[in-house]
């Protein structure tokens, strides 16, 4: 199976003193399920908006080395990356600064034309990854074009995939309520942290609301404690199932724990395991995540699950 995702990846500055890697929560979710998804049958493609510097270079060598596919990737002249700086506390709680303003990948959608829907035409990929950041950071048109590409999709038989992830500093929750309401009846599977629903809806029932809109499958993330996991929501006798999460003293970086987290959700999904052998897959894999710095990893840290 091939799973495309579209969104943004960042420079990243972390740690003291500063170290300059890349992250963004498509591209860590893309990242962990393409290390899972070599004995899986599954590969994985990115789109997004680079730069023509060294910096967007120096990302698309890495994302290949990762066997991420980037033929949806576009190079914009006079534009860069955006930049994150982290700050953790001491209980490995993270706290961001963005600039990104004018970030290359805010601007994917400016031609009529996209690689992306280029690859929906031609078939090239199964199934299409979005997060809330990937509708946050587009100009409104935009916005409704990736809508668009959507459902474009979804009619030519593929599978949507939806994360939540909602960042007050890029929309507020109103523009947030619209928008999801707008992606989240072509999403087959919905990957919802369940503070980002209160954050956006006030505290409701994400489930009814998710099953009202027409998603057959859900997942509520719920940091520490256990995730649920509801399938089948279209049908006349729903499943619930509830996963604890792995324990780990020793919490050294939270950031991209829900991204890992749904990368091993989908790689076990996608590779035919049931609800809860994919929510196991996914605490395993974020438990590991957050004994680490930074959003990405070392792949010798994860190679029990690859």
């Amino acid at each position: 199976m091939k799973i495309a995702f579209f969104g943004e990846c960042m420079i990243e500055l972390s740690g003291l003193p500063l170290q300059r890697t890349f992250g963004g929560d498509t591209l860590n979710t893309a990242l962990y399920l393409s290390r899972l998804g070599a004995s899986r049958g599954l590969t994985v493609s990115y789109a997004t908006a680079l730069g023509t510097d060294n910096i967007s270079q120096d990302m698309l060598g890495a994302w290949h080395a990762e066997g991420i596919e980037t033929h949806m990737v576009k190079k914009l002249e006079n534009k860069l990356p955006g930049i994150y700086l982290v700050e953790t506390e001491p209980n490995g709680e993270r706290h961001f600064h963005y600039w990104r303003n004018d970030s290359a990948a805010k601007f994917y959608f400016s031609e009529l034309w996209s690689p992306l829907e280029q690859a929906i035409d031609n078939h090239r990929f199964d199934a299409l990854y979005i997060s809330g950041v990937s509708l946050a950071i587009l100009a409104e048109e935009a916005k409704a074009v990736l809508i668009t590409l959507l459902e474009k999709h979804k009619a030519n038989g593929g599978m949507i995939l939806f994360d939540n992830n909602f960042r007050p500093q890029l929309w507020t929750s109103k523009q947030a309520q619209y928008w999801y309401s707008q992606a989240l009846p072509f999403a087959d599977i919905a990957l919802l942290t369940e503070q980002d629903e209160y954050a956006v809806w006030g505290k409701s029932d994400i489930v009814k609301r998710c099953q009202d809109i027409g998603c057959p499958e859900v997942v509520i993330k719920r940091g520490c404690e256990p995730c649920k996991v509801v399938s089948g929501l279209q049908s006349d006798y729903p499943d619930t199932v509830y996963v604890a999460a792995n324990m780990v003293e020793n919490v050294v970086d939270t950031c991209a724990a829900g991204d890992s987290f749904a990368a091993g959700y989908l790689a076990g999904r996608l590779s035919g395991s049931s609800e809860t052998a994919a929510a196991e897959l996914g605490h395993c894999l974020a438990s590991i995540v957050i004994q680490y710095p930074g959003a990405i990893i070392p792949s010798e840290a994860m190679k029990e699950l690859m």
